[in-house]
């Protein structure tokens, strides 16, 4: 039968006594007609029997009645509601029945029995007791108030909410038979609907009733307004539902949800620790407080298990976070960052050590508070605090135990098991955030200490320029990226100044930067001019690149759109190497793919050296080119990574080039505030790219300073050398400290000129923080320190200058080579 046909009948109900039947055998062939179905269907018996059955109805109808006569075959039966045909043809709404029977002579029949179904068909009998049997019994409370708002009946599951049974209500109000309840909300519905006759439905209370004055509970009401037979109001007709659970299943997940988005914003430990207190309050607790292990506020890694206490011995806790809905609590505040200590066997000590969480619903009153930190000695009873319940739970991350979190309730209901499963949710989830920025801090820390590693803390004191520099990297977080600078003291009173930066930001890049401005040390050291420095620092990110793998170095690494390979590789570098000679002004300057520096003269002009870029380190291509230019005492040299020109509105090099030239012109004489001032003109405060400043500003060696001979390739003007050397020391007034020691280092540095080398011979000596002493001659090949034996007539020069001096070397000029010496000045002379 169709489904809803058959729900169709079932509602209606079936009466037997009125039922016409008649027999059908098993293949649906009538078989018996009564009199009832004649004056039912209109046909005669010898009409009826032999035909189908299911001629006598409807074709959709007839389809169906094979449907029961299969499970009439099968022991089945079935009912229905069908159209059968009268003889005159008009419709017949009938109910059917079958069932399988026995018909006479013990063959197998179908019994069908047919009932009209009319207008008038009489279906449930709706009365006043049927009624009475549906709302007393129903499990949702209902009530009647009449059009003053007092009861006049209520069902008995209205009772569990309190208030008494329903006789007793009659004549009261809502505040009169739940007391605490917020009365006026729920009867200003009731008026509404009185008034309006428009249904309430789905109003939720949240509040306390008298079933359960201590907790917070949520219900569900609907009123309907029940008029008379004119249409005038009688009453309010209205439902209670408990939804108390799905209310507080939406307050857990939203406190959840808060947590998400309130919780791990930043990576520090303190915020995020007060972060979930200021989370759980007053959602889940009146009183909240986060204690973490000192190792984790350091961002150490914790021991897997704190072990558990002996004695008096007490386990290293800090207050990272705390919370209170009341002012009186915490009575005695124990600050954010303050030492925080239990008793030991206490509860928050053995959660600690055993991971595990813990609930009391109902604290002894008398007991006193667990802290050991009590002033005067004495804790603060429960009671005293107005504790009444609390829950302790461990936060840990990756198996391992970071603090605890301790709630506290004062006037809410008694924490039960749901508040503590949903406190375990809300901790495991803060856990993880302690954790991230535990390992953050120590990150952090880690990239700070080789940051203060890396970068110059001072420049070093000397008096060729006046320095100022200036860093603000793009990984705001580590405050690390890959841009540096330097200042490098050379011989003879000179000095390099470098910019550079490599690919990339963070601890990787640094890394990269910390091999290159280590390699650049190295090679200024030997005193190669700036274009082998930098030919030097090529092979060197070309060996590093095949070192880490990245091929044959073409800069096309794993870089994920980064210049120059990946993230920490050398390759791509850029460098800008300068030397500076105070003696006579003299700049020479080579750059690998990085931007040229700017020069302010001393009456303020801004201009840029017309210095080619090179190609950046590690990427081949032309060799590195030098440009030698003097400047006036009192120029400003103004290195500067690219990064100071990207933040325009412009990307153009020429763009950003004018706005440093207009930074330039404003700045003050000064040159630190200067240096800073441009910085903060140019770069925003978290610009995309790390930039490095160096300023430079130009000092020249007075005549008096520098003292210089030519002298002639004859061992003869040894002697000579000596006495000019002794009468230039008198001059300066060193002649009682320095006398027999530059007496010896000219002697041995001119000898060797003479002796080993061609061309002239040139002796220098520089009285600057230190004197030094300087032989010049036209060779090409370096000296080479020698420990001769006791029976060699020579070799020993070298070997004494390395004793007497305190620093010695060599550097190559396009005329020949230079041999010095440096001795440091006496105290009364500096």
């Amino acid at each position: 039968m169709g489904g809803h046909k058959e729900q169709g009948g079932a509602r209606q109900g079936f009466d037997v006594a009125d039922a016409a039947p008649l027999l059908l055998d098993p293949h649906g062939l009538v078989t018996g007609w009564t009199a009832h179905a004649e004056r039912l269907l209109g046909h005669r018996a010898e009409e009826a029997v032999g035909r189908k059955f299911a001629d006598l109805l409807e074709a959709e109808d007839a389809e169906r009645m094979e449907d029961l006569l299969d499970r009439c075959r099968t022991g089945g039966d079935g009912t229905g509601l069908m159209t059968a045909l009268h003889r005159d043809g008009r419709p017949v709404p009938v109910s059917v029945r079958v069932t399988p029977t026995t018909a006479p002579q013990g063959r197998p029949g179908v019994l069908v029995l047919l009932s009209e179904l009319g207008d008038d068909a009489r279906g449930w009998d709706m009365s006043r007791g049927v009624l009475e049997q549906i709302v007393v019994g129903n499990p949702i409370g209902i009530a009647i108030v009449d059009t003053e708002l007092r009861f006049v009946w209520s069902n008995a599951a209205l009772e569990r909410w309190g208030g008494g049974p329903g006789r007793t209500r009659v004549g009261l109000r809502v505040a009169d038979v739940q007391p605490g309840m917020d009365s006026e909300a729920v009867e200003g519905r009731m008026r509404h609907v009185l008034e309006t006759g428009e249904q309430v439905i789905g109003y939720e209370y949240v509040g306390r009733v008298r079933s359960a004055p201590l907790r917070e509970t949520a219900h569900m009401l609907s009123f309907t307004r029940l008029e008379d037979e004119r249409g005038d109001p009688m009453g309010v007709y209205y439902t209670v539902v408990d939804v108390t659970d799905r209310h507080r299943a939406r307050q857990r997940l939203a406190l959840l949800d808060r947590a998400g988005q309130y919780i791990g914003r930043t990576l520090d430990v303190m915020t995020t620790a007060q972060e979930l207190a200021d989370v759980a309050v007053p959602g889940l607790a009146d009183f909240v407080t986060v204690d973490l292990l000192e190792t984790v506020l350091h961002g150490a890694e914790p021991v897997p298990e704190p072990e558990p206490l002996a004695g008096s011995e007490r386990i290293p806790l800090r207050r990272a976070g705390h919370r209170s809905l009341y002012e009186d609590l915490p009575r005695t505040s124990v600050d954010s960052g303050a030492v925080v200590s239990y008793l030991a066997d206490s509860p928050p000590v053995r959660c600690l050590t055993t991971g595990r969480s813990w609930r009391q619903g109902q604290l002894d009153p008398l007991a006193v508070e667990w802290s050991a930190d009590a002033p005067d000695g004495r804790g603060s009873t429960f009671l005293e605090l107005g504790l009444q319940s609390v829950m302790i739970v461990p936060i840990r991350a990756r198996g391992v135990t970071l603090g605890l979190t301790t709630f506290f309730r004062r006037r809410q209901s008694p924490f039960d098991a749901d508040d503590l499963h949903l406190a375990e949710d809300l901790v495991s989830r803060a856990a993880v955030c302690v954790e991230n920025a535990r390992r953050y801090t120590r990150e952090r820390d880690a990239a700070l200490v080789l940051q203060r590693s890396l970068l110059p803390r001072r420049l070093p004191d000397q008096d060729a320029v006046e320095v100022a520099a200036c860093y603000r990297p793009a990984d705001e977080l580590t405050g690390l990226g890959g841009d540096w600078y330097d200042l490098i003291p050379l011989s003879g009173a000179r000095v390099a100044l470098v910019v550079g930066e490599v690919p990339g930001h963070g601890i990787d890049a640094a890394a990269a930067m910390g091999r290159l401005r280590t390699a650049v040390r190295t090679l200024a050291a030997i005193d190669l001019p700036p274009e082998e420095v930098l030919a030097h620092l090529d092979d060197l990110a070309l060996r590093s690149a095949r070192d880490d793998g990245d091929g044959d170095g073409d800069g096309e690494g794993d870089n994920d759109g980064e210049r120059g390979g990946r993230q920490g590789n050398s390759v791509g570098s850029a460098c800008l190497y300068v030397v500076y000679d105070p003696a006579d002004g003299r700049c020479t300057m080579a750059a690998a793919g990085h931007p040229a520096p700017a020069v302010v003269a001393p009456d303020g002009a801004v201009g840029f050296v017309d210095l080619p870029p090179g190609p950046a380190l590690g990427v081949g291509g032309p060799p590195f080119e030098a440009v030698e230019l003097s400047l006036d005492e009192g120029s400003t040299l103004v290195l500067h990574t690219d990064g100071l020109l990207a933040h325009g509105d412009g990307g153009a090099e020429e763009t950003g080039r004018e706005r440093l030239r207009r930074a330039l012109e404003g700045t003050a004489r000064e040159l630190r505030p200067s240096c800073q001032a441009v910085v903060d003109a140019l770069v925003p405060v978290r610009p995309e790219d790390d930039v490095a400043v160096l300023m430079a500003r130009t000092r020249r060696l007075a005549p008096g300073q520098i003292a210089a001979w030519d002298l002639p390739p004859d061992p003869a003007v040894v002697a000579d050398a000596r006495r000019t050397a002794q009468d230039q020391l008198a001059r300066w007034g060193l002649d009682e400290e320095l006398k027999f020691t530059t007496e010896l280092l000219v002697s041995e540095l001119v000898t060797n000129a003479i002796r080993h080398a061609s061309g002239r011979v040139r002796l220098r000596l520089i009285r600057e923080r230190t004197l030094v002493c300087e032989v010049l001659d036209g060779g090409a090949s370096a000296p080479h320190l020698r420990h001769p034996r006791a029976m060699d007539e020579g070799g020993r020069g070298l070997l004494l200058v390395s004793q007497l001096a305190e620093r010695w070397g060599t550097r190559f000029v396009p005329d020949g080579k230079i041999i010095w010496a440096e001795q440091p000045l006496p105290a009364s002379s500096e």
